[in-house]
């Protein structure tokens, strides 16, 4: 038994535990094991180093904490409540339950002080990279000399899970790559997963690997050694040119005499008798629940407090500011508000039918043109491809690429590592004053599939270019041709997908997208030309933003309606013509985006797709799964229950029958 201290910072580590610990066991769910390991690194991070208020957790120069191992998320609980934070014991003692504040991982938005939803291991990794990132450009846009308002740093502590997900290698290599020095990550060193021991699946040298990807590395060999831990964050934050890892090596469950250091402590409460006498090795009364010594409290609230005064000088700077460069004082308090610029959508180019060759022109040929086109006039829009950038068309031409030697560019280069691609694109779409995009193929949006999901939870909004998004591509073949990708985005809450036909339809896209608010955008677009259609006839696509609307109306009494998205379009407006001349009346809807449709009330959905007439076609090449609800149950869905060819477009689409002969075809079939 050891010797029960009363130093005033052990304490408060071990109010950390114990609180920790309790709350686990009333919920009877948790990770105990984690929090009661890393309470010294929280500690250190919350009372010594980091820069934070409480009472204003929004201040724009705050440094960012992340909990990667979000397992552990009743540390950051705990640290939050101790410190002043909108959290109450009652919160803490609500762990996990219906509806509460403090949730079973960290959940951005139910609470003050949660940057990011993390859990899904090594996803706050690469979410702390993007957070770097952006603060980097913001400092490069910003700061003057004299004014240095964003110099916030990036902490975040990790986990021996988050080591082993591919997120973070591809996340870290970007990191050393840019040189980003505002990035000081703990790393818990526990030996255990839920399996047993990390040697199991994981003995590779961490040390030596950072090291090669550029990172500054340092060894704390005691996870309990507040000095060493804190002299090491020193060292790091003085570390300017590389991203810093730190390497603690812990106990998972220390101070549980028969838990410490076994799977047992990871994922499942410690129990009853377990919890009393770790109570007592600490010194609590293992009679009494959730107690905070009122030491602690004072100790931690005072901690707190700092940021109210380090608040208080930013505020006066600003203000000098805003006197000295109050045109971009006004930029980036417009962009505090989530404010476009006032006139920016006069920028959104209206194409003809001359701008593009033999009247086609790729949709994301004028996804890129429309970029540049708004790129001058909306500065926070920042963004780049998984090295496709000629390819999905995403260069600013106008601006520089963002470098270590040049954070101010805003053609960003992400290398090809599209899973820490959307991992970092959450960081920055969390940073206000940036609008980030990430383009590359439809098909390989597969490989960012959980940051997208977490940005739909978050409801942020990054945006996704996805390019070549069909058979359409051609050549590439089976494996580069997306045929479930549609209807896969598109399952996703919060999600909003836009597959535009033409190139004015693709123009509006984009305004839609830098409009919206409540999850992410995803701007599906061809490889292939498709006709730019006669604005004077076809409206420019203006309708784009109700989701679904009448592109081409029947010419006389309706019989059908044919239902398109995308280069699809096309087919059916020619299928309308044919149908039209053999005395069949057919409507054509374009429908770029359910989700958009979704919203719009009954009146118009009812308008576009009246309930008496239920002969639809909808054609797109790609799964037909969800298309039933808008076809009914007396329609039908041309689209690919299979996967493609290696062949030119032209003979794809002719092969799998999408064709206006074929459309034609099936068309009649319904009457």
């Amino acid at each position: 038994m050891p010797t029960i201290t009363t130093d005033i910072e052990q304490l408060c580590i071990d109010t950390v535990r114990v609180l920790s610990v309790d709350a686990v066991q009333k919920a009877n769910s948790g990770h105990p094991g984690t929090p009661m390991g890393t309470a010294p690194m929280g500690h250190v991070l919350w009372s010594k180093h980091m820069h934070y208020n409480p009472k204003d957790p929004h201040w724009p120069n705050r440094d960012r904490f992340i909990l990667s191992a979000g397992h552990a998320c009743m540390l950051q609980y705990s640290l939050l409540y101790l410190t002043g934070y909108n959290i109450t014991l009652d919160d803490i003692k609500n762990f996990r339950q219906l509806h509460s504040k403090t949730p079973g991982h960290p959940e951005y938005g139910l609470l003050d002080g949660i940057e990011v939803t993390t859990g899904p291991l090594g996803q706050g990794f690469a979410n702390g990279i993007g957070f770097a990132i952006a603060q980097r450009h913001l400092a490069a846009r910003f700061n003057k000399p004299g004014f240095d308002l964003f110099n916030y740093r990036i902490f975040a502590i990790c986990s021996d899970g988050d080591m082993m997900e591919g997120i973070s290698s591809e996340a870290a290599s970007l990191a050393g790559n840019l040189g980003l020095g505002n990035v000081i990550y703990l790393y818990d060193d526990n030996h255990i997963t839920i399996e047993g021991a990390t040697s199991l699946a994981f003995d590779e040298d961490v040390v030596l690997r950072f090291e090669a990807y550029g990172w500054h590395v340092q060894i704390v060999g005691d996870g309990n050694d507040i000095g060493a831990i804190s002299r090491a964050v020193a060292n790091a934050i003085a570390e300017k040119e590389r991203p810093s890892l730190i390497k603690v090596r812990t106990h998972i469950a220390y101070g549980s005499p028969h838990k410490i250091d076994t799977a047992a402590a990871h994922g499942s409460p410690l129990g009853e008798d377990e919890v009393r006498l770790v109570k007592e090795f600490f010194g609590f009364d293992p009679n009494e629940s959730f107690v905070v010594p009122g030491k602690v409290l004072e100790y931690y609230r005072a901690a707190g407090e700092k940021g109210i005064q380090l608040e208080k000088e930013w505020n006066i700077l600003f203000e000098a500011y805003k006197k000295k460069y109050p045109d971009l004082a006004l930029e980036y308090e417009r962009a505090l508000k989530e404010e476009l610029p006032s006139g920016w959508e006069k920028k959104i180019p209206v194409f003809k039918p001359g701008d593009g060759k033999e009247g086609k022109m790729a949709t994301r040929q004028a996804s890129g043109k429309t970029i540049n086109s708004i790129a001058g006039v909306i500065p926070a829009l920042i963004g780049g491809a998984a090295d496709l950038a000629p390819s999905t068309d995403t260069n600013m031409k106008d601006f520089a690429s963002f470098t270590v030697d040049n954070p101010g560019g805003r053609n960003f280069h992400f290398g090809i590592r599209e899973h820490a691609m959307g991992g970092v694109l959450n960081g920055m779409a969390l940073t206000k004053g940036i609008i980030p995009f990430g383009a590359t193929f439809l098909i390989f949006s597969e490989y960012m599939r959980p940051p997208i999901r977490l940005a739909a939870i978050m409801k942020i909004r990054p945006i996704y270019i996805y390019t070549h998004d069909s058979i359409g591509l051609g050549e590439d073949g089976t494996t580069h041709q997306p045929v479930e990708q549609l209807i896969s985005l598109r399952s996703i809450p919060n999600m909003t997908v836009i597959r535009p036909a033409d190139a004015n339809e693709t123009a509006q896209a984009w305004k839609v997208t830098l409009q919206r608010n409540g999850g992410p955008v995803a701007l599906v677009l061809t490889r292939q030309g498709v006709p730019i259609l006669d604005p004077a006839q076809y409206g420019a696509g203006t309708e784009l933003e109700k989701g679904a609307y009448i592109l081409s109306e029947a010419k006389g009494e309706m019989q059908l309606i044919l239902i398109a998205t995308g280069s699809e379009v096309e087919l059916v407006l020619k299928a309308q013509a044919i149908l039209q001349e053999e005395g069949i009346h057919a409507r054509v809807v374009s429908m770029p985006s359910w989700e958009l449709f979704e919203r719009q009330d009954d009146v118009y959905k009812e308008k576009i797709f009246p309930h008496h007439l239920k002969k639809r076609l909808a054609v797109e090449a790609g799964s037909p799964l969800g298309w039933h609800k808008y076809v009914t149950d007396e329609g039908d869905v041309l689209g690919l229950t299979h996967f493609g060819e290696s062949a030119p477009a032209a003979a794809l689409f002719k092969e799998f029958g999408f064709t206006p002969e074929n459309v034609v075809k099936k068309a009649k079939a319904l009457l």
